[in-house]
């Protein structure tokens, strides 16, 4: 329908409105708007009937009137990532709170993605963003800078880097979470702990990781690469690398993964090989997802705030849609032992077992 049919079909609905009630079609106008001119009598005698005869307002031509969309656009990797679920829940109850209409829209980690969705959204006139960053090796990217000349109000779910450091940003403390794990399994007895590394080069990975080298230099033990294995942030991926684990007969009593769809890929392919877990092998994830609980083991995780992440990231975009400079955010999580780790073994288990087969 053309812009002038949609025009047509509301003036016709306010002259229902305006005949009904007996009045102007622009008192009745007026009244919708919440003119100053007309009375507080009128109003409400005019709204009820609007809402008895269906009336439903034009938001587009209303846009074009005031230049307030009351959208926000949020740009993430995708909604089956589940960390983004309850943080996109909380960015919609507050938006709708505020009166406001969200526009999801999703990267799957493309680069070129990611522009062509950003420049979509900005087209939609939102009047905010919230994106949850394609990390790249670049120190800059021509979209983040467009974005940040634009003044458009913009707010970062997740760890900043240096294309797009320019932002405020919420974000949790992975470092201080991935040290927590470490020295849980260092209480255990464990001093041979493999970590399952996530894509190089995104800052969640390097916190990870560092908080894993923080812990084990507190205990007096220093990285050994061989016990450092490249994953990436999917089951697929976890599977992969604890059969690389087992190809180099590492041995290690116990894996530290970069999140919990990792730690469950390479769980699987340690029970399947007969492993007993955590009895012959710990292992532990990072995510908290569902999942996470109702494995076949139930997994020790760090639980992060992600709720409390879309809460923090929606505070930050209401001070900067009122002119302020807010602080960007980093949430503590909190670590949840369940029945995936336990006492290190006297030696690896994973020596004994066979390559397995494709």
């Amino acid at each position: 329908m053309s812009q002038s049919a949609r025009e047509a079909e509301t003036m016709i609905r306010l002259k229902d409105i305006a005949q009904q009630a007996g009045v102007s079609l622009m008192t009745v106008s007026k009244a919708l708007r919440d003119a100053p001119d007309v009375s507080a009598a009128t109003k409400a005698r005019i709204k009820l009937l609007a809402q008895q005869l269906g009336y439903v307002p034009d938001s587009s031509a209303q846009g074009l009137r005031t230049r307030a969309t009351r959208l926000f656009g949020v740009v993430i990797s995708s909604l089956t990532n589940p960390i983004f679920s309850r943080m996109v829940l909380a960015l919609q109850e507050r938006a709708y709170d505020l009166g406001y209409d969200i526009l999801l829209a999703y990267t799957f980690n493309n680069p070129e993605r990611e522009e062509t969705c950003i420049r979509r959204l900005l087209s939609r006139r939102v009047e905010g963003l919230f994106i949850s960053p394609v990390y790249r090796m670049d120190s800059s990217a021509r979209v983040y800078q467009e974005l940040a000349n634009s003044g458009k109000p913009t707010v970062l779910l997740g760890h900043h880097a240096p294309f797009c450091s320019q932002f405020v940003n919420v974000e949790t403390d992975d470092l201080q979470a991935a040290y927590s794990v470490t020295q849980h399994l260092l209480r255990n007895g464990h001093r041979r702990i493999a970590f399952l590394t996530g894509p190089p080069g995104t800052p969640w990975t390097l916190e990870r990781f560092e908080g894993y080298r923080r812990a084990l230099r507190e205990a007096g033990m220093d990285v050994d690469d061989k016990l450092v294995f490249q994953a990436g942030r999917t089951i697929e991926d976890g599977a992969r690398a604890a059969i690389q684990m087992i190809t180099e007969k590492t041995e290690a009593t116990a894996v530290q993964a970069i999140n919990d769809l990792v730690a469950i890929g390479c769980a699987e392919v340690l029970i399947k090989q007969g492993l007993s877990i955590p009895s012959d092998l710990s292992v532990a994830g990072f995510g908290n997802i569902l999942v996470s609980e109702y494995f076949r083991v139930p997994l020790t995780t760090i639980s992060q705030p992600k709720y409390r992440l879309g809460v923090a990231a929606m505070e930050a975009m209401e001070a900067l849609l009122s002119g302020k400079r807010p602080d960007s955010r980093r949430i503590p999580a909190e670590l949840v032992v369940r029945d995936s780790t336990g006492t290190a073994p006297a030696s690896s288990a994973l020596k004994r077992l066979k390559t397995p087969t494709a």
